[in-house]
Parts: C-alpha cells; sequence; structure tokens
C-alpha cells in the first residue's frame, strides 16, 4: 500500500479533476450535447465570463478545461492571495503572446469577487482588446460583487449545486479508477457509508472526494487490503456521527414537522434544536429556509411583517455565502420566528377566499371598476361612479370593491397581536365610516 500512499499526497479531488469537457459531471446546461457553452467551445469563439456557483460544483475544472480545448495559453490567479502586481505580470505576457501568435490567453480569476473596483477596471482593456479571455468564478452573486462594466463585457454562467446522484457517479468513478483514483485499493463502500459521505458534502464535489479517500486510507489502516467501507468507518475517519435521517423518508418529515411546530409554539430553544438536528444530519438548508418563510406567512404574517424579512435574508445568505456562515443566519430566522407574535389570519383568509371563489365562480368586475381607455367602453359604463380615493379626506372614501353579492364578506380578520392590532383598529374606523 506504499504506491497508495504516495499517489495519496495529492489529494484525490485534484487527481480525479475531468480531463476533458465529456468527463464533467452536471452542468449539463452549460456543458451537454447542443449547450451553448459546448457549441461556443467546438466553433473557436471562446467568449469572457463570470462562472457562479456553490463551492465544488467545477468552476475550476471548467475553466482549465476551456482553455485546453480551446487551444489558449492558460493562466490562473486567486483573488485572495494576489494583487495588481501579479496581474500585470501576467498582462504583459499575454501581451506577448497576442502579438507573436495572435492567441488570445485565458486568464481564470478565482473568487474575483475579492477584488476591489480598481483592481477589476484593470481588467477591462484586455478584455475589450481580446488579449485575454477572462474566466472569473464566484460563489457570491455577480451582480452585487462584480463591477459593471465587467459584467457587461462577459456573460453570466450559472452552475448549479451537484444532485445527489452527481456526487455518488464521482465518487463510484474514483473508486473505479485506478489510475487516478483508488481502484488499486480494491475498496468498497456500503451504501450507507455512500450515503453519509455525500450528506457530509454539502454538494461540494472536492469535499465529498476527500473525505472518500480519508475513509478508504483509514480503513485500510485498519487491516485489510481490500477494505470494505462502512458506516463506522466514515464516522471514525471523518470524527462525525451519523444521525439517524433519510432525506428521503419518515424522519425528515418527521423533523421538519417538528421544527415547524417548535416555531409555530414559539419555543425558541426547541426551534434551534430541531434546526442543528437536520443542519448536521445534512438536510438541504434552503430547503429548511422555505419552511421557515412558508412559516413567517402562515404562522406570524402581518403580526410581524419583519418576520418575512428576516427569512428571506437568511435564504440569501445561504445562497450568496454557505456555511458556516449561513447557518448562523438560519439560526437568527428560527429564533426570530420563535419570538415574533403569532396569527394565521393571513392563513385564515387565503383559505377563505379561494373557498369563496370555488363556490361562486368567476363573478364580473363591478363596472365602476373596470378601466376605460375607448369611447365604446365608456358608453357601455367602464369606470362610471369610480371615486378616486386621493380625491378625498385621509386618502379614503366609501366605496364597494368586491363583485356584487359580495360586498359584506369578511376574509381576513386581523388579531389584536402586533402590527395586526394597528390593521385591525384601521378597518374598524374605516368601516364606521360606511354609511
Amino acid at each position: 500500500m506504499n504506491e497508495t500512499r504516495e499517489r495519496s499526497r495529492i489529494p484525490l479531488a485534484d487527481r480525479m479533476r475531468p480531463s476533458k469537457v465529456e468527463e464533467i459531471v452536471g452542468q449539463q446546461h452549460l456543458v451537454g450535447p447542443g449547450a451553448p457553452l459546448l457549441r461556443a467551445l467546438r466553433s473557436g469563439r471562446l467568449f469572457s465570463m463570470i462562472l457562479w456557483g456553490p463551492p465544488g460544483t467545477g468552476k475550476t475544472t471548467l475553466a482549465r478545461l476551456l482553455a485546453q480545448e480551446s487551444g489558449a495559453p492558460f493562466r490562473s490567479l486567486s483573488a485572495v492571495t494576489s494583487g495588481l502586481k501579479d496581474v500585470r505580470v501576467i498582462i504583459e505576457e499575454a501581451r506577448a503572446v497576442f502579438e507573436t501568435e495572435q492567441k488570445p490567453t485565458v486568464l481564470f480569476v478565482d473568487e474575483i469577487h475579492r477584488f476591489n473596483k480598481a483592481q477589476q477596471d484593470g481588467f477591462l482593456p484586455h478584455v475589450e482588446s481580446g488579449r485575454i479571455v477572462l474566466i472569473g468564478a464566484t460563489t457570491q452573486n455577480p451582480s452585487f460583487e462584480v463591477i459593471s462594466p465587467l459584467l457587461s463585457r462577459a456573460r453570466v454562467l450559472m452552475l448549479h449545486p451537484l444532485e445527489r446522484e452527481d456526487l455518488e457517479t464521482i465518487l463510484q468513478r474514483a473508486l473505479a479508477d485506478a489510475e487516478r483514483g483508488l481502484g488499486r485499493t480494491g475498496a468498497e463502500v456500503r451504501p450507507e457509508a455512500m450515503d453519509q459521505i455525500i450528506l457530509l458534502s454539502g454538494g461540494d464535489a472536492r469535499v465529498a472526494l476527500n473525505n472518500l479517500e480519508l475513509a478508504v486510507l483509514d480503513s485500510i489502516d485498519s487491516g485489510g487490503d481490500s477494505p470494505a467501507v462502512g458506516l463506522p468507518e466514515v464516522e471514525r475517519a471523518l470524527d462525525r456521527k451519523a444521525l439517524s435521517y433519510d432525506k428521503d423518508g419518515e424522519e425528515h418529515y418527521n423533523l421538519i414537522s417538528a421544527f415547524h411546530k417548535s416555531l409555530r409554539g414559539s419555543d425558541v430553544q426547541a426551534a434551534l434544536y430541531w434546526l442543528y438536528r437536520m443542519l448536521e444530519a445534512g438536510e438541504d438548508p434552503l430547503f429548511i429556509a422555505r419552511r421557515m418563510i412558508r412559516c413567517a406567512s402562515e404562522d406570524i404574517g402581518l403580526a410581524d411583517p419583519n418576520a418575512l424579512k428576516t427569512t428571506l435574508a437568511a435564504f440569501e445568505t445561504w445562497e450568496k455565502i454557505g456555511p458556516p456562515e449561513g447557518e448562523l443566519a438560519l439560526a437568527q430566522a428560527a429564533v426570530y420566528l420563535s419570538s415574533a407574535p403569532k396569527s394565521n389570519a393571513l392563513y385564515l383568509a387565503e383559505k377563505a377566499v379561494k373557498a369563496e371563489i370555488r363556490r361562486t365562480g368567476a363573478r364580473p368586475v363591478p363596472l365602476h371598476l373596470r378601466n376605460a381607455p375607448t369611447r365604446l367602453m365608456r358608453q357601455a359604463g367602464y369606470s362610471r361612479g369610480y371615486r378616486y380615493p386621493h380625491d378625498h379626506p385621509d386618502g379614503w372614501v366609501p366605496q364597494d370593491y368586491l363583485p356584487d353579492g359580495l360586498e359584506q364578506r369578511d376574509f381576513y380578520t386581523p388579531t389584536d397581536r402586533g402590527i395586526e392590532e394597528r390593521i385591525l383598529r384601521r378597518m374598524k374606523k374605516l368601516r364606521e365610516r360606511k354609511p
């Protein structure tokens, strides 16, 4: 196994990088048959682009393969560790190559959002001249992090999170590959162990491959030239206890139900417990955030409108930043929802409105509420008798807005909790002013 150890000095994720575009797993909307990026590559029309997607989805690999397939020189740098001096050196090299060989240089800038405005401005003339094809990679929304002039000269391509099936394909390929992967070890990974490795990867192929290598090498160290990697080996190698959880089974629904009921019941401690139970077990954080968004409208509503804003901010934080910062944003939203005043008045109103529409059908819009852009419509009575509220004191005038026969129906009845208390007072005041 010395040969295995020698090869393992290079991380498995680096050894298993695809060597051609056809080997890329996932991102078929970009590099699948007939996809626009693949068509541009095959026709020799490589363009500047910003690759936007979560970690471990193949941004660096895609940039390298695009340069390789195009035959263009490739240079890369990281915005975390590089400065203007490094950029100038590469630009000068690219200028020389362009003058002598009439070839652009593909410049890959990882974490391009870390460059400030002045640094990003420095790329503009060279992208315009065609000396460089800029490929920037970012995990954050380019609309906020990349300057507009650069965005106008590059196409933004979004990379999707890898699905479970994609990650399993990548891991099985590594287990079978005797040259670059773990094929010579003869390792077999049991299904429950494979599930745990994938859950702990958070959708990041790099993390999944390196965790697989840790588990296999740990099993080899424990004895046996042809290790069978089960759940205990994965737990021991990665120092993470597998929680009882099946994302497609009953426990998935049990935990999200317990979480939602804790939020609704204003139990902050329980909400945090169930939140982290799911996160630690590998649940999709955006699934949890979507359930909190539902809770913000269904169980809190206008009693505290900021509940929805806080939850949407947590959703966006996870999308833009990911773990570990994103986990704390989800926890902040869970605490806010738990401690907010509760009202299901909007939820009940939704049910009442839908029931009324199903019962009475599509009642016609009253004539005075219809627009009258033509003379024929005006002659037919459209808009006749409509009273413009802003022409009256307090911006309000008594007037019917519901269809005939439904004028007295109440769908939304606010509670006396939180902001809804103010809404209730306002509704009562206006109702008293109606004749």
